[in-house]
């Protein structure tokens, strides 16, 4: 049999977290076509042999929390993900540019769209639309959504707040219902986000029915990861015990000091409800820090009906909205927004757009408001008027002792919850988990700490991910199987990126084959656009 590529003397880790052996992998055309022990399948009939000797080889990493949807439309290498290992992304957390109509009246949000996205995304409807857009036009990496859960409910509701009607209700159904058959693999809510926070739980409980009836997965950013932690906790395990539709856990934490100790009760929460037979696992990423918009800090009310900046420009309602912030009055505001805490000086706005704010880049919230003679939440307000979007910015309000617990439970897994970024021509700083998460956790607490053996690292970063997905032919290094492929260096692979300095490629991943095209060769991109769509296992 000739072979394209054959991959020699590497230490094989299949993704199982089946301990490593010595091996050497073959492929042809899209898929991996044998594994052998060394030497014994022939060199003379592969039309590559690649020499791996003192690296590991094993299964693509699969980030489950993708932000890739904008930056893919603009440039299809995901630089930043693909130098990680990373040859599979699945998106849709919150929001899916698709399906389109009903009270959609816009695609996207956030400023982040390429120059000619009204004319790519003429219509666009139907929730495959988009990814076979992708992957016709080209891309580096595998593609893949889940519906987003706020797509849906703007589709019928728009960014009203209050329960859905029953008329509003079964249209949510139908158009989840019409995602599952075009691909999705689920349902994506974040429930700390207008419009999906003002999605009560029986509007959930009805979306997660019908993605079971699909098997498909109801993933969500929970109602609270601060003070209410463990109760937004308790809501999922009754939606999945109340539907049979299995659950994931975005990003898996606990924010802020006093919240620390509540993550040891979340664990043993999770650990009870699937001895009980409840579906529910989590994902994370490796860093203290979350990331989002400065807008957290804001009451919901403000956002609802689309009316955000509108409110905020509003001088009756200013004072309104600073007594909230502060804690003064009105519903207690929680998370990353809690007023329990009067200082700010967790919070570092990094996502300015306008020349006369770059000063404050690396500065926190405090710092930023006393150059500008305010308290903070004025300061942030103002910010938000001028900026007129959310302002990308960082948290830090975790606990590195968490990390480490979080990454020993066999239900992890790891995600990045970030876009794939070229660093060249970067401005502003970004999380440094869109550069360095997959190479953190194979540096840091693989190599230097311990914390994991390598076989259960890649297990968590591939084979559990596409075994959630039910993506049976990828994640895993069999005969067979997609032959997206990563070839590392365990001595000096790790993360660069830090929150001062960002905008660096992490180093030691050092060749990638996606669907057997190879995309990365010796830490440099290829340029090749390999990829292709994944789709659910509820597709028509």
């Amino acid at each position: 049999m000739a072979f394209d590529v054959l991959i020699t003397g590497g230490w094989i880790v299949d993704g199982s977290g089946s301990p490593w052996f010595h091996g050497d992998v073959a492929l042809s055309g899209d898929r991996i076509t044998d594994i052998a022990p060394p030497g014994m399948l022939p060199r003379e009939q592969a039309a590559e042999v690649v020499d791996a000797t003192g690296h590991v080889v094993c299964p693509g990493f699969i980030d489950i929390q993708s932000h890739s949807i904008a930056p893919l439309m603009s440039d299809p290498r995901s630089l930043s993900k693909v130098t990680q290992g990373v040859t599979t992304e699945i998106m849709g957390e919150l929001w899916s540019p698709t399906p389109f109509g009903g009270r959609r009246e816009r695609m996207f949000g956030w400023g982040e769209l390429p120059g000619d996205i009204e004319e790519i995304t003429a219509g666009w409807t139907r929730f495959r639309h988009w990814l076979e857009w992708l992957e016709q036009r080209g891309v580096a990496v595998n593609v893949g959504s889940f519906v987003g859960g706020g797509t849906v409910r703007e589709y019928a509701k728009g960014w009203d707040a209050g329960d859905p009607t029953p008329d509003e209700l079964e249209l949510m159904r139908r158009v989840t219902a019409e995602a599952m058959e075009d691909g999705a693999f689920g349902i994506a809510t974040a429930l700390i986000y207008p419009p999906n926070s003002y999605s009560p739980p029986h509007e959930l409980v009805e979306m997660a029915r019908v993605v079971a009836g699909y098997g498909g997965l109801y993933v969500t950013h929970l109602r609270s990861e601060g003070d209410r932690f463990l109760q937004a906790l308790e809501e999922k395990l009754h939606l999945g015990r109340e539907t049979g539709c299995p659950v994931e856990v975005y990003h898996l934490k606990a924010t802020g000091e006093s919240n620390w100790p509540k993550m040891e009760q979340a664990i043993a929460r999770i650990n009870q409800a699937r001895a009980e037979g409840v579906d529910v696992t989590a994902d994370m990423y490796p860093y203290v820090a979350s990331g989002t918009g400065l807008t957290v800090l804001l009451p919901d009310w403000v956002a609802e009906g689309g009316k955000l900046f509108e409110r905020l420009d509003d001088p009756l309602l200013r004072p309104v909205i600073l007594r909230e912030m502060r804690g003064e009055g009105g519903e207690p505001l929680e998370g990353l927004a809690s007023s329990k805490s009067r200082d700010r000086s967790y919070v570092v706005p990094l996502g300015f757009k306008l020349p006369e704010h770059r000063e404050f880049v690396g500065l926190n919230l405090e710092e930023i408001a006393a150059r500008r003679g305010q308290d903070w939440a004025e300061c942030a307000i103002d910010l938000l008027r001028a900026e007129r979007h959310r302002i990308g910015t960082v948290f830090f309000t975790m606990s590195e002792e968490n990390l480490r617990l979080q990454l020993r439970q066999p239900w992890i897994k790891i995600s990045t919850d970030a876009g794939g970024i070229d660093p060249a021509g970067q401005t502003n700083p970004v999380h440094p988990r869109a550069y360095g998460t997959y190479p953190r956790v194979l540096g840091k607490y693989v190599r230097e700490e311990g914390v994991l053996r390598v076989e259960e690292a890649i297990r968590i970063m591939s084979g559990a991910v596409a075994d959630r997905l039910n993506l049976r032919d990828r994640g895993h290094l069999r005969q067979g199987a997609f032959a997206d492929v990563v070839v590392f260096d365990p001595a000096t692979v790790g993360d660069r990126a830090t929150f001062k300095e960002p905008h660096q490629l992490s180093v030691g991943i050092r060749d990638v084959w996606v669907n057997g095209g190879r995309v990365l060769r010796d830490g440099a991109h290829t340029g090749a656009t390999p990829g292709r769509a994944v789709w659910g296992a509820g597709t028509r």
